[in-house]
C-alpha cells in the first residue's frame, strides 16, 4: 500500500517549486482555470454524442453523522400538511430555506482559492487579511462566476486496482495515476478537470460513516508536480483529495495546502462517483464535457456544487 513520510520543510519547498503565483499576473484570481480557454470549452462540447448527464453530487446531508459534525439545516417556511400555509388570494404555495456550510466532508463544494492560507497569504501572495469577517475580498469563489465547462476526466483508481474501495489511509502514486490513464485509454491534458474514484461511497454505504480524519484514501504529494506538468485545471476527488493521515509532519492536508495556496488550482471535495464510474465502464469511455455552476457569493470561500457530466 503506497504512503509517503515527510516534514514540513519538505512541503515548503514543494510548494515554491510548484508556486504559480504571478504566471498569469500579478493580480490574477482565477488561478489555473485560466487553462480552460474558450478552444478548450468548445472542444469538451464536441465530445457530447448521447445527451445523458450523470449527478456528481452527493445529497446535501442534513443527517449528523461521524463525517458531518454540522449538517446541512432545512426548514420549511410554507408546508402542505399545514392548513392555509401559504394561501394568497385562493393560490397556495409551499417554501423552505436552507444553511449550509459547505466546507467539511460531508457535501460536495468547490473551495475557492481563499480557503488556505499559508505564513500570513493565499494563491498569488494576497495577504490574508484580505479574507475579512465580512467575507473575501480576494479570491473569493467568484473568479468561478461564469461557471465552467471543459473536459472531465475519471480516473477510477479503484476499479482499475480490482477493488469495490481503496484502504483507509491508501495513498496514490504517479504510477497509480498513469496506470489507469494505460487501463482506461485516456491521458490527462491541459484545461481538464481530473476526478479521482477512491470508493468512498461504496465503503460508506456498505460500512457507514467513519470519522474522516481516522483515514481516508487520497493522493501523495508526489502526485503534484504531476498534475501540474498536465495542467489540471480543477482536481476533484470523492474524498478531500489529500491522504489522511498525510504521514507529513505538522501539514495535514499537504495537498490542499500545495495545490490551492500555490498551485492556485480549485478542489473539488467529496464528489459522488460511483454512478460516473459505472457510466465510463459501460461505454468504455473515461473523459466526457463537466459543467459546473457554482452560487454567486461574493466573498465566499466555497460553494456547495453539483457538478453534471455528460456523455
Amino acid at each position: 500500500m503506497a504512503t509517503q513520510t515527510g516534514t514540513r520543510a519538505d512541503v515548503d519547498a514543494m510548494a515554491q517549486q510548484l508556486s504559480n503565483w504571478g504566471r498569469w499576473g500579478p493580480d490574477d484570481e482565477r488561478g489555473a482555470l485560466n487553462f480552460i480557454t474558450p478552444e478548450v470549452s468548445a472542444a469538451a462540447a464536441a465530445l457530447v454524442s448521447d445527451g445523458v448527464t450523470v449527478s456528481c453530487a452527493l445529497e446535501l446531508a442534513k443527517t449528523p453523522a461521524a463525517d458531518n459534525p454540522t449538517p446541512v439545516m432545512h426548514f420549511m417556511t410554507g408546508a402542505g400538511d399545514v392548513s392555509d400555509q401559504g394561501r394568497l388570494r385562493g393560490l397556495e404555495a409551499t417554501g423552505d430555506g436552507f444553511m449550509i456550510s459547505p466546507h467539511g466532508m460531508a457535501n460536495t463544494h468547490i473551495d475557492a482559492l481563499c480557503h488556505i492560507l499559508d505564513d500570513g497569504k493565499m494563491y498569488n501572495g494576497f495577504p490574508a487579511s484580505d479574507v475579512l469577517s465580512t467575507g473575501a475580498e480576494r479570491n473569493s469563489i467568484m473568479g468561478l462566476e461564469q461557471g465552467i465547462s471543459t473536459r472531465g476526466v475519471l480516473l477510477d483508481i479503484a476499479r482499475v486496482k480490482g477493488v469495490d474501495w481503496l484502504e483507509l489511509g491508501e495513498g496514490i502514486s504517479v504510477a497509480d495515476l498513469e496506470a489507469a490513464e494505460a487501463a482506461q485509454g485516456v491521458t490527462v491534458r491541459s484545461g481538464d478537470i481530473l476526478l479521482i474514484r477512491t470508493g468512498r461511497d461504496s465503503r460508506r454505504e456498505a460500512e457507514g460513516a467513519w470519522p474522516p480524519f481516522s483515514g481516508m484514501a487520497g493522493l501523495l504529494m508526489e502526485t503534484l508536480p504531476w498534475i501540474r506538468e498536465r495542467e489540471v485545471a480543477i482536481l476533484g476527488c470523492d474524498g478531500v483529495s489529500d491522504m489522511v493521515p498525510s504521514n507529513i509532519e505538522d501539514s495535514p492536508l499537504p495537498i490542499h495546502h500545495i495545490i490551492i495556496t500555490y498551485m492556485g488550482v480549485h478542489l473539488i471535495d467529496n464528489a459522488r462517483l460511483g454512478p460516473l464510474g459505472e457510466a465510463c465502464a459501460e461505454r468504455n469511455r473515461w473523459e466526457f464535457l463537466l459543467t459546473i455552476a457554482p452560487l454567486r457569493l461574493v466573498g465566499g470561500t466555497a460553494s456547495p456544487i453539483n457538478p453534471i457530466a455528460m456523455f
